[in-house]
């Protein structure tokens, strides 16, 4: 089992940026894949961005694509998101998870087995 605790969150203005990041412990962090999903209310946790064990490949939902970036630090067993130019809907609670499998890449939220408690972000007008 891994812990996740997310951090990075808060109250910003359409255009800024943030970084989240994601600090896990429990187990061989660099063995998993690692992604971000978000909720915002009234809608469905949604698929952000993911990366793979190695940090070689990573997937983007089409609403972030070249505004968020996601990387890794297998050394600091911590997984980050950096969002850009951000606008009132990516306004939602982000959640940091964790591969089931190692060494396997996913996307979609049951390839992922742990995840964190959140953390809110929220872009104002």
């Amino acid at each position: 089992q891994v812990q996740l605790v997310e951090s990075g969150g808060g109250l910003v203005q359409a255009g800024d940026s943030l970084r989240l990041s994601c600090a896990a412990s429990g187990r061989t962090f660099r063995n998993y894949g690692m992604g971000w999903f978000r909720q915002a209310p009234g809608k469905e946790r949604e698929f952000v961005a993911a990366i793979s064990s190695s940090g070689g490949t990573t997937a983007y939902a089409d609403s972030v694509k070249g505004r968020f970036t996601i990387s890794r630090d297998n050394a600091k067993n911590t997984v980050y998101l950096q969002m850009n130019s951000l606008k009132p809907e990516d306004t939602a609670i982000y959640y940091c998870a964790a591969g089931r499998r190692e060494f396997q890449f996913a996307s979609a939220p049951t390839g992922f087995g742990s995840w964190g408690q959140g953390t809110q972000v929220t872009v104002s007008s």
